[in-house]
């Protein structure tokens, strides 16, 4: 008897233990992704979006249209909804 409850604990440690693997490989890649998108965004945001901005002011003269400046960049930080707007 003391054998078949032995293997049980053993069968049930592994169990464990590959889900506790799996889950952090989980976490892991999870947060890996949402740190890479916010990179992308702060990259488009302050190398890319100022050249689009420039190349369409001038299109619009170009064509004479009235155009209203570029808009600010304003970065909210909703990991501490408390801090202030840079």
């Amino acid at each position: 008897m003391r054998e078949f409850i032995d293997s049980n604990w053993w069968a049930i440690a592994v169990a464990a233990f590959a889900q506790l693997v799996l889950f952090l490989r989980w976490l892991y890649r999870r947060i890996r992704n949402e740190e890479m998108n916010r990179l992308f965004v702060e990259d488009m945001a302050l190398n890319h979006l100022p050249h689009i901005y420039a190349l369409l002011v001038k299109l619009a003269e170009k064509q004479g249209i009235v155009h209203s400046p570029a808009p600010q960049i304003r970065w909210i930080d909703l990991r501490n909804p408390l801090r202030r707007r840079r």
